[in-house]
């Protein structure tokens, strides 16, 4: 299969582009550079440009006519920019994904394979969701991801676009020849700070939010290797068609998660058990549009696509100190 990958420059895009490789299929890569640096694209089929760009994605498809399925990643994704760059986060999120499946559903190439996210899910009690729960998205980034949602859910049902909405969790780690992970200058997601402070490239690590309703008062979350998560969509795209006749629907929504919650302090712990020294820490209030989280229930994914993750906790995070110390080396800062 032969499959565009938008945002394949990025973090999980070119990991992802990696595990079809491994796989038999042939990635062609779209993206902006806006944030994913030109060496993850490799030698790759590469089209640099924008997702909204009718007459590139004309050309891609002219170019590639065996395409048979679009996975959308490119996004901007952190979530305390969402709330001081609003503007930004809707016009690239939603109102260009909005021109890209209108013109590939135009131009015949209708299966899209989304990535969405686990923060719009709202607060449980109990903490663990399934697709079927309700959602409450408390950040602007979280918003356009389920607006982007609520799109798919309408154009399949007018047109020919087909999609598969994956709910992420939380990936970490990076691919298995430490050749491409986590590439943000300014670092915001949990274990990538926690990474670099056990590294000592930082001097502490900030524990943002310990008032939030769970066992601990930190947030929660379900942590997955972004190799297993790289493996889910692979599986996605190979069984695309038989998905969506097994749910007898035009979209579906499918949880990526391991199915098992993780407090931030307790990722904490298992950081300083990997590394076997402590990791300073300073406590601070939660930051804006952060949430107290949830984790998944995997049984559709396990259901439908044969999936579920292999890769433990404590391996992913291995990776991403693997991955810490090599980063400086692939893109020239720490």
């Amino acid at each position: 299969m032969k499959v565009l990958v938008t945002g394949g420059a990025g973090y999980l895009g070119s990991i992802t582009a990696k595990a079809l490789e491994e796989s038999g299929h042939v990635p062609v890569v779209l993206d902006s550079l806006l944030t994913g640096p030109r060496q993850y694209v490799g030698d790759r089929i590469f089209y640099e440009g924008d997702i909204a760009d009718r007459a590139l994605l004309r050309r891609i498809i002219e170019e590639h006519p065996d395409l048979d399925a679009t996975i959308h990643m490119a996004a901007r994704i952190v979530v305390p920019e969402s709330v001081a760059l609003p503007y930004e986060y809707y016009r690239d999120n939603v109102a260009k994904s909005l021109e890209m499946f209108d013109e590939l559903t135009t131009l015949g190439k209708p299966r899209i394979l989304f990535s969405s996210t686990a923060s719009l899910y709202a607060l449980k009690p109990a903490f663990e969701v399934t697709e079927e729960d309700p959602v409450d998205p408390t950040s602007p980034y979280a918003r356009t991801k389920r607006m982007m949602e609520m799109v798919l859910e309408d154009l399949s049902k007018a047109t020919d676009l087909r999609a598969i909405i994956l709910r992420y969790f939380n990936p970490i780690g990076a691919d298995p020849q430490l050749e491409t992970g986590y590439h943000l200058r300014d670092a915001t997601h949990v274990v990538p700070l926690m990474a670099q402070t056990a590294l000592g490239i930082r001097d502490t690590f900030t524990l943002t939010g310990t008032d939030h309703p769970t066992r601990d008062g930190t947030g929660i979350r379900d942590y997955i290797h972004v190799w297993d998560l790289a493996r889910a969509h692979v599986r996605a795209v190979e069984e695309f068609d038989a998905v969506l006749s097994k749910v007898d629907a035009t979209f579906t929504y499918i949880n990526l998660g391991s199915g098992d919650g993780v407090t931030v302090r307790e990722l904490l712990a298992a950081v300083e058990r990997v590394v076997g020294k402590p990791v300073p820490v300073t406590e601070a209030p939660a930051r804006p549009g952060d949430a107290a989280g949830a984790f998944a229930n995997a049984d559709k994914a396990r259901e439908l696509l044969g999936w579920q993750t292999e890769l433990s906790l404590d391996e992913a995070i291995a990776s991403a100190l693997a991955w810490g110390e090599k980063r400086e080396d692939v893109l020239g800062y720490a």
